[in-house]
């Protein structure tokens, strides 16, 4: 007998990444200036990717034990993709970050004996830390993220669990 988990797997990551949104977006910094930002802005967007991924496989599972309508699930799947690559995009530039930092010391040391390695780590690194674009892109990714949970209630309790379900059903062109 299979089960359908992926319920179980889905709010930790919308919780983690709305919250890293929040953080990115919002001018935190400036406002608490002591607090490790940083830090918990990487524990969030790692944990949250990570079970993002995790809710993907899970949804994978859930679309073949139920069968609700395949316009749904199919414009579900798509936005959740889009905010889990958008936010592994996010997390690329920071372990890029990481090991940019950390290249030339021992443990790093034999990424510098490769420099095209370094260049694209860099690159990753300028493209996707740069304060302006990394906020734009979690704006992004916090939008995606929010459609596909208004989708996923659709798929779970119908129309009427959120106010902006039928509006948002409406405006994608679903049919149910």
């Amino acid at each position: 007998m299979s089960y359908n988990i992926h319920p179980i797997f889905v709010h930790f990551p919308i919780a983690l990444l709305f919250v890293y949104s929040v953080i990115k977006i919002l001018p935190f910094k400036k406002w608490f200036p002591s607090v490790a930002w940083h830090d918990i802005e990487g524990a969030l967007l790692f944990v949250g990717v990570f079970g993002a991924f995790g809710a993907l496989a899970t949804g994978d599972t859930a679309e073949h034990l139920t069968h609700p309508n395949r316009q749904l699930v199919d414009m579900h799947s798509t936005f959740g993709a889009a905010s889990t690559w958008l936010y592994g995009s996010l997390l690329l530039g920071e372990i890029s970050a990481f090991i940019n930092a950390r290249t030339y010391t021992s443990r790093y040391a034999f990424f510098a004996k490769y420099p095209v390695v370094v260049k694209i780590l860099a690159l990753l690194e300028q493209v996707f830390c740069n304060r302006v674009f990394s906020s734009i892109l979690a704006l992004v990714a916090l939008i995606t993220l929010s459609i596909t949970g208004v989708l996923g209630g659709v798929l779970a309790y119908g129309l009427t669990a959120d106010p902006f379900a039928a509006t948002l059903v409406s405006w994608l062109g679903i049919t149910l």
